[in-house]
């Protein structure tokens, strides 16, 4: 995966609209005999944070320390929502309640997967600067706490350009960026944070200029950069991926496969980018992070989340990563089995010393992979091919060979283990498949008692590890 991680985990300040997204999930078969509306019948209601509470849910999803600063109604709504953030574990200690506003709540009908109708409760009306110097007072306050602060507005009342000024200003003062998802046509209320990311047809609203090639795109970054005094300039582009301008302007291309909804998904890039640079990333790798989580999102129904092993799988099925990334220990592939048996991908396992790479690998490694979705490859570490094999193997290092293994386009993961065979590594994953040589055939083969099933695959005639070390010596003479 990306590395974007640091030793602790970054902690990050949201402020903003926190809303509840309410949904009703049911079937259509039919038209209302009273209008020309769609009969749903509900099978089934949840609730989500939504709004600002989306980017908290995107951060927990991803690891992330949260907290969050805004106004809530004295309703009942409100108290849902309190208690929907003390379920899991937000500070919320400069979450303010006013009495009489009314606290957002977006209710959506969805039907066989698509959304037909929504409608709202909510207050509109800014908050008093009075409530916004409280807000403040409470970051400051704690502001050695936070990595980094994100300012969330959907054009609720909560983020006035006294908030706004007065978070940045904060911000500025002790060396924590900034980063907002705009709203408005007006983005001067933002003048002085980090970055903001405005979708296209914000960016033209804002602007004032139409985006339609590469030169009104790079003109409208420079615009956004130069009036609001940014440190980065950034658009996100849908299926087009992500701009941004610092010091020259970058495209950084959507990875998405399937799109069945983008409810949430700046709430998402605005998430990933938050931590990709609290943990100390540079913008292009945290743009390129955020275009990843995106992609997993819009995969989903609803206001969702990418947790890391989400991410980390797509880009894997990508093949986009470093080798590094798919190079995992026990311990990181056991999570990542799991998350995949539960997205039903079937697991192929296979192991052995892939000293010498040669073709003979290659086409067993691509036969080993026909057999399911995701091929995990064992590797014997150096000392148990020494065991194995003599004290004068292995001839590459267990970096160098599991390297050059993780490089390959059919294999997804591997994982080096010290054992003589594989068989704790096999219990702990497993497999639907478990594929060996040719040359088991009769053999007893480790660890089939994990498997659903075992597969032999032979290997291509006279291409071997000992072959090669033969010509090679045979060579010197």
């Amino acid at each position: 995966m990306i590395e974007i991680f640091s030793a602790n985990k970054p902690n990050v300040l949201v402020i903003g609209d926190l809303m509840i997204d309410h949904y009703l999930w049911g079937g259509c078969e039919r038209i209302s005999p009273e209008a020309p509306v769609p009969v749903v019948a509900i099978e089934k209601e949840t609730t989500v944070l939504g709004g600002a509470g989306n980017v908290v849910n995107n951060l927990l999803a991803l690891g992330s320390g949260v907290s969050v600063a805004g106004v809530i109604g004295d309703d009942e709504n409100g108290a849902e929502l309190a208690a929907m953030l003390q379920s899991v574990g937000i500070e919320s200690e400069a979450l303010l309640r006013q009495e009489g506003r009314v606290t957002s709540k977006k209710s959506r009908i969805v039907a066989s997967n698509q959304q037909v109708l929504r409608y709202d409760h909510e207050s509109k009306a800014a908050i008093s600067d009075l409530l916004a110097d409280r807000i403040i007072s409470a970051c400051k306050s704690n502001i050695q706490l936070y990595d980094i602060i994100v300012i969330s507005d959907y054009a609720k009342g909560v983020v006035t350009p006294y908030l706004a000024q007065g978070i940045i200003a904060l911000g500025r003062r002790e060396h924590k960026k900034v980063l907002v998802d705009p709203k408005g046509s007006d983005f001067s209320k933002y003048t002085g944070a980090y970055l903001l990311t405005p979708n296209k047809k914000e960016a033209v609203l804002a602007t004032g200029i139409d985006i339609v090639d590469e030169a009104s795109l790079k003109a409208a970054l420079l615009q956004m950069q130069s009036t609001c005094k940014l440190h980065t300039s950034l658009v996100t582009l849908s299926n087009e991926g992500i701009a941004l301008y610092d010091t020259r302007m970058r495209r950084f291309p959507t990875v998405a496969r399937e799109i069945y909804d983008v409810t949430g998904a700046g709430d998402t890039v605005i998430a990933s980018l938050a931590f990709a640079l609290a943990s100390g990333t540079s913008i292009d790798t945290a743009a390129t992070f955020a275009n990843y989580a995106a992609a997993v999102v819009v995969g989903k129904i609803g206001s969702a989340t990418a947790t890391m092993e989400e991410i980390e799988s797509y880009a894997s099925s990508l093949h986009q990563t470093s080798s590094e990334a798919h190079i995992k220990s026990s311990e990181e592939i056991a999570a990542i089995v799991q998350h995949a048996k539960a997205q039903g991908q079937r697991i192929v396992f296979t192991n052995g010393c892939f000293d010498i790479l040669h073709v003979g690998h290659v086409k067993y490694l691509q036969e080993a992979k026909r057999f399911g979705d995701l091929l995990i490859v064992g590797l014997n570490s150096d000392a148990s091919v020494r065991t194995l094999k003599g004290d004068l193997r292995p001839i590459n290092t267990q970096e160098d060979r599991a390297y050059l293994l993780a490089a390959l386009d059919a294999v997804d993961y591997v994982v080096i283990f010290s054992d003589e065979t594989p068989y704790e590594l096999i219990r702990t994953i497993a497999p639907n498949t478990l594929v060996k040589g040719g040359d088991y055939e009769g053999k007893t083969v480790v660890g089939t008692e994990f498997a659903d099933e075992l597969k032999l695959v032979p290997f291509v005639e006279g291409k071997s590890t000992t072959k090669t070390i033969e010509k090679i010596e045979g060579n010197r003479c």
